[in-house]
């Protein structure tokens, strides 16, 4: 290699580092709310404040008994957020109980979440489909009616400035199949690697992220009750540097299990630490 050629080379492998460490700085954690509380109620921010690095929270719709969409609820969450500081990027559990994507309420559930969110100034909204109640997308009939409510519903969202976040349990291919399918920019994936191994799509969660690239809204982070950098279903390692390689910048969300206040904040501290070394 001629000396320029070396020379060039070594800058821009610089500069590649140098964004990378850049973009590991600004990493945006989150914590859902129902990881790390066992009740309702806006003393979940007060908990969040003391996570060192922790920028935000995931509040859930419908939560043992409270619901977002009682107004004085959701301005006692509004204010907790705005009293400590904390941003709230998203909600979920937007399905109340015996309902899902696949009920003839799914419709006024997902614009109810999408209102709750706009009032929240929450950006994602988390609409979660599993087994039973999550599209088949080999069959037509199963898969047609989602994409049709999801268009319909897109444009409410993006007038709102939400992003509806599809966590399923299909494999990341399938996912993929079910974002272009709908074909609206409001409508994207939220990544859940774990889910995608627990669901027996072993080996895809880590190469799904370079599948979905840009169709990733957000991301679930989490390990059963251990360390992110613990032995698990997911290589967590690899699982950042896939998100580093694609210019993921979007909100780490941990869903981590905890047995108490002190170790959710000492073992999240311990995971953004982990995050930001391997984005690095």
């Amino acid at each position: 290699m001629h000396r320029r050629q070396f020379l060039l080379s070594s800058l821009a492998a610089a500069g590649a580092a140098a964004g990378l460490r850049a973009a590991a700085a600004t990493l945006k954690f989150g914590h859902r709310q129902a990881n790390m509380v066992n009740d309702p109620g806006p003393a979940v921010f007060d908990l969040a404040k003391q996570i060192h690095g922790l920028s935000g929270v995931e509040l859930q719709v419908y939560f043992k008994g409270a619901t977002l969409c009682d107004r004085e609820t959701l301005a006692a969450y509004q204010h907790a957020a705005e009293r400590t500081g904390l941003a709230i990027p998203s909600v979920a559990g937007v399905w109340p109980p015996g309902a899902s994507l696949l009920q003839p309420t799914a419709e006024e559930n997902l614009r109810q979440a999408i209102a709750a969110a706009e009032s929240l100034r929450a950006t994602t909204i988390l609409a979660a489909c599993f087994e039973q109640n999550c599209p088949n997308m080999d069959q037509e009939q199963s898969y047609g009616p989602v994409v049709a409510l999801l268009q319909k519903v897109s444009g409410a969202a993006r007038d709102a400035g939400v992003t509806i976040g599809m966590e399923t349990s299909n494999a990341p291919a399938n996912d993929r199949k079910l974002i272009d399918l709908v074909d609206r920019p409001s409508v994207r994936v939220y990544y859940d690697l774990d889910n995608v191994e627990r669901y027996a799509h072993t080996g895809e969660a880590v190469p799904g992220i370079a599948l979905l690239k840009s169709r990733i809204r957000q991301v679930h982070l989490k390990n059963e009750d251990r360390l992110l950098e613990e032995p698990g279903r997911v290589n967590w390692g690899d699982a950042v540097k896939g998100l580093a390689a694609i210019g993921y910048t979007g909100w780490l969300v941990f869903e981590t299990s905890h047995s108490g206040a002190q170790q959710c904040i000492d073992a999240t501290q311990k995971n953004m630490a982990f995050v930001t070394s391997h984005y690095a």
